[in-house]
């Protein structure tokens, strides 16, 4: 279906009226001026060869000419494909647990990997159905929407860990309220959430909720990791065992019996994460017996413009008007050579534009096919060739930044997004090509410039939720780094740190990158603009939670 890329310039149309105004204005004055010389055979003499009608196609030629370049510049364009895909397929929010206890090493290499290694293959499993993701600790946070879009869900998934919640403790309570609040309220079926944690703490609020929410039609399956026996944990930050307020070590045990309970309520089942094979078929089959609805999810991101081809139209019609005499008479054979040249140049001209304007969306749309099926290498090399034809091109560079990104070439990636912030065309594109140089960035643990970039994301789009929630996420882990650590310089000297290869630790990692390029943020206005944006979180959560105590009122706990 053709639509417009910029509606709004239409409004130039209303130019028009005052052309047309001034058209008969001129009429009027030339009456005027026939009426003031007065002698009827002198003005018959003088005005023979001009002909009304030919003034009037000159203006009709005017017109159509404008009335074509406004909506050239609107931009009208098709998908190049189906713009709407019909799945069928439910609802599942998946609630993931990140606290510290998921970091025990009973399930090697831990409890989150293997986690997350789960829910990579689930999602796998589900093709056709809309995957969301909580994930939670001693507060509840949306980490992505529901969406049909797996990809963006597995890269979600990838960045997330235990510093992605501050707050510690394993609130699930909160996290079946935060899944239940992503669902279309108007649903009342169709829908799962898949609760996936080592049940640390004993939630009595849990209980309740998940009879609340099976009354309203939803599924609770739940997944426990861990083992009864129960585990130490390698503290993150000085790689020693963690301990608690006594000076014991902790053992973090799966709590069995809560995840049952919950998942019986639900309606749902309950499984031991032992075999990834044998868990995930379970949880196939147990979805299936929901039955599935059929929606339609957008999945285009290229369209085909038409802007060209309206903006050659109207300057051969502004030739044809230059050319076109206001005299009755003209024989064509008189005409001089020049204008039959002219007329042949801008043909062979209007055909070159044409073939130019079209190479780098051509470009472009090989390089999407390429990205959607995964040829990142292919992808990005249509690309480059797209901003080499014109480099001023926001969606060649927004594309390749993309794509370079899962190439795992983040600097390259930075490079491109500020290509496209430099020649985004509307303030939305702006918006997102900040947004995702923002995480880029912060994937590669450089705070400072994330920081700045989802600032300036926030400043094109106050209402971003997603920007506004990762650099929360970025404030709070510059504010930990800045915070000193006693003796850790003797903790080093003891024990080297030992990074796992699957799971490095983020924070060592965050300390040894320089950033001397980018003003670091003070202290007092990271804390001023921390508290801001915590205070918008706990205004969602407490109309969550209705009234029930607050997950900053738990035990107080790291893990």
């Amino acid at each position: 279906m053709l639509e417009l890329e910029h509606p709004e310039y239409l409004l130039a149309l209303l130019g028009l009226p005052i052309m047309i105004a001034l058209y008969f204005f001129i009429l009027n004055w030339k009456k005027k001026v026939v009426t003031k010389i007065g002698d009827e055979a002198l003005v018959k003499e003088l005005i023979k060869d001009y002909s009304p009608k030919k003034f009037f196609t000159k203006f009709v030629l005017i017109a159509a000419a404008f009335t074509i370049g406004v909506i050239a510049l609107a931009n009208p364009r098709i998908p190049t494909g189906a713009v709407k895909e019909n799945y069928s397929g439910i609802d599942v929010m998946i609630a993931l647990d990140v606290s510290n206890s998921m970091l025990a090493q009973d399930i090697k290499p831990d409890r989150l990997d293997r986690a997350k290694e789960f829910i990579s293959r689930l999602i796998d499993q589900l093709p056709d159905d809309r995957i969301g993701l909580v994930v939670f600790a001693g507060r509840a946070y949306l980490q992505m929407p529901l969406t049909v879009d797996h990809d963006a869900a597995k890269m979600y998934l990838s960045t997330t860990s235990t510093n992605t919640v501050p707050t510690q403790g394993t609130v699930i309570g909160d996290a079946l309220k935060m899944s239940y609040a992503a669902f279309n309220p108007k649903e009342k079926k169709y829908r799962s959430i898949i609760l996936i944690t080592d049940g640390e703490d004993h939630d009595d609020n849990a209980i309740k909720i998940s009879k609340e929410l099976a009354a309203q039609g939803i599924m609770i399956n739940t997944v426990g990791i861990g083992s009864p026996q129960g585990a130490v944990i390698e503290d993150p930050q000085t790689h020693e065992l963690k301990k608690d307020a006594n000076g014991s070590v902790v053992v973090t045990k799966l709590n069995e019996d809560e995840l049952k309970e919950i998942a019986s309520n639900g309606n749902g089942i309950y499984q031991l994460f032992d075999n990834t094979d044998n868990v995930i078929a379970n949880m196939d089959a147990q979805l299936k017996t929901i039955g599935q609805k059929t929606f339609a999810a957008n999945s285009l991101i290229n369209y085909e413009s038409f802007y060209q081809w309206l903006i050659g139209v109207a300057l051969l019609l502004l030739f044809i008007e230059f050319l076109l005499s206001e005299k009755k008479r003209m024989k064509i054979k008189a005409a001089p050579a020049v204008i039959k040249q002219s007329v042949f140049l801008l043909i062979l001209l209007f055909s070159v534009f044409s073939s130019f304007a079209q190479s780098d969306i051509n470009s472009i749309r090989n390089g999407n096919k390429a990205y959607l099926t995964q040829k990142f290498d292919e992808a990005i090399g249509n690309y480059q060739k797209a901003t080499t034809e014109d480099p001023s091109n926001y969606k060649a560079w927004y594309n390749l930044g993309n794509a370079l990104y899962k190439k795992g070439k983040p600097d390259d990636a930075v490079h491109a997004y500020e290509q496209a912030i430099q020649n985004a065309d509307s303030v939305n594109n702006k918006e997102a090509a900040w947004y995702n140089k923002g995480v880029v960035l912060q994937n590669n643990k450089k705070l400072p410039d994330c920081i700045d970039a989802y600032k300036n994301a926030l400043r094109l789009d106050p209402g971003d939720a997603d920007a506004r929630l990762n650099l929360q996420k970025a404030l709070q882990l510059q504010k930990q780094q800045q915070q000193p650590k006693p003796d850790s310089t003797k903790q080093q000297q003891k024990q080297p740190p030992q990074k796992k290869p699957q799971q490095p630790d983020k924070k060592q990692q965050q300390k040894q990158q320089p950033q001397p390029q980018q003003p670091q943020m003070s202290k007092e206005d990271a804390e001023e603009k921390l508290k801001a944006l915590a205070q918008q979180e706990k205004d969602l959560q407490d109309k969550l939670r209705k009234g029930s105590a607050s997950a900053l009122d738990k035990p107080e706990k790291d893990w």
